[in-house]
């Protein structure tokens, strides 16, 4: 059976604004990420899409995110769609991030040495539980609300690096799938809030 999956970022934070690096960690939307949330709302009433299923991360900008999309439905948090975990570095200044070596996609096991996630895991963890999503689902059009990282690394297991690195992961982006026999297929790249 053919389902959609879209799956999208949260609204901007605190720590966005303030440029800290927020992955396990969290902190609130702002007035601003309310307002890309109900951006994020009126595009998907505008186009009439209809999900029969919901899912968040367990972290509150996630689902703070979906409930402002989805008002007044039930959704499932999981664990698998939390933001990658940086370990040491959580809300710390974003200009302690390592920079990328050439030819590298992400920060690979950098941020193991000080607790927090390799790439891999990210990867691995995510797809795991979309796929385990979509196979045990049986709605055909489903949201779920993630984060920036998390989303960069799941993509990368079915697009191309070049084609990845053209996505611009903004906050409240949707990332537009679709899954069948066990694999996704990249349909688009939404940015509600950019007009």
């Amino acid at each position: 059976m053919r389902k959609k999956l879209y799956i999208m970022r949260h609204g901007q934070t605190l720590f966005n604004e303030k440029h800290k690096i927020q992955g396990a960690s969290d902190s609130p939307l702002t007035e601003l990420g309310i307002e890309q949330a109900t951006m994020a709302k009126e595009y998907f009433d505008k186009e009439n899409i209809q999900f029969q299923s919901l899912y968040s991360s367990t972290q509150e900008r996630a689902s703070d995110t979906l409930e402002i999309i989805c008002p007044n439905r039930p959704y499932t948090r999981l664990k698998g769609l939390k933001e990658w975990n940086f370990g040491l570095f959580e809300a710390e200044n974003e200009m302690l991030n390592p920079p990328h070596k050439e030819g590298e996609t992400s920060y690979g096991d950098f941020f193991v040495a000080y607790g927090g996630e390799s790439s891999v895991d990210v990867q691995k963890r995510m797809s795991k539980t979309l796929l385990n999503v979509m196979n045990t689902d049986d709605a055909e059009t489903i949201l779920a609300v993630s984060h920036g990282g998390a989303m960069f690394m799941f993509i990368q297991d079915w697009l191309p690096i070049k084609s990845v690195q053209r996505i611009k992961f903004s906050n409240c982006c949707i990332l537009e799938f679709e899954y069948e026999d066990g694999q996704f297929k990249f349909l688009d790249v939404i940015n509600p809030t950019e007009k």
